[in-house]
């Protein structure tokens, strides 16, 4: 004996009841993230200040040269690299997926700047003892960091300018060319 229509539709869950599982458990999977990230940050804020700044100190050891020359390295570098790789990111059109992956990368790769940046804009504990290491352990680092960050961002602004007038360039020679010998219809 074949079950009735209306025996085998009560069997199965409803859409609805299923989309409201799926919804409650996204909710939740949400709420759980959210938790961790304000946790994971509040931690980061009394540990990574002090943390970055005892390791810069550690690299430039009290000397005001060392300061220097470590500032404009890390300044240039974690600005170079990661505005590049935003540039790139966000010079042609990509799918959302590529486009958050690349922005972590880029996240990642300002991290030393960033982390920095912590210190100098910084109104905790944490950021005052980072200011202090950095003062009496790495002389003139922040402010060469600066520097280097803005000297990145020059070289990169000057590279994009030589790049995209250089495209200009041969779009107006492939015009002035069909110009100069207009394609033949056969």
């Amino acid at each position: 004996m074949a079950p009735d229509a209306d025996e085998s539709n009560s069997a199965a869950p409803s859409h609805d009841a299923r989309s409201g599982k799926s919804l409650g458990r996204r909710v939740g999977t949400i709420g759980i993230w959210l938790v961790a990230v304000v946790v994971l940050a509040l931690i980061g804020s009394a540990v990574l200040p002090r943390w970055w700044s005892h390791r810069i100190g550690a690299q430039v050891n009290g000397s005001i040269t060392s300061g220097i020359v470590v500032g404009l390295f890390y300044g240039f570098v974690f600005t170079l690299l990661p505005a590049a790789l935003l540039w790139f990111t966000f010079r042609k059109r990509r799918s959302l997926k590529l486009v958050l992956v690349l922005g972590v990368v880029s996240i990642v790769l300002a991290a030393p700047n960033l982390m920095t940046l912590g210190i100098v804009l910084g109104s905790g504990h944490a950021a005052h003892a980072g200011q202090r290491t950095l003062d009496v352990e790495a002389p003139d680092f922040r402010a060469s960091s600066l520097i280097g960050a803005i000297i990145a961002l020059a070289a990169l602004g000057g590279i994009s300018y030589l790049v995209i007038s250089r495209h200009h360039a041969h779009e107006r020679e492939a015009k002035l060319r069909n110009e100069l010998h207009p394609p033949h219809d056969s």
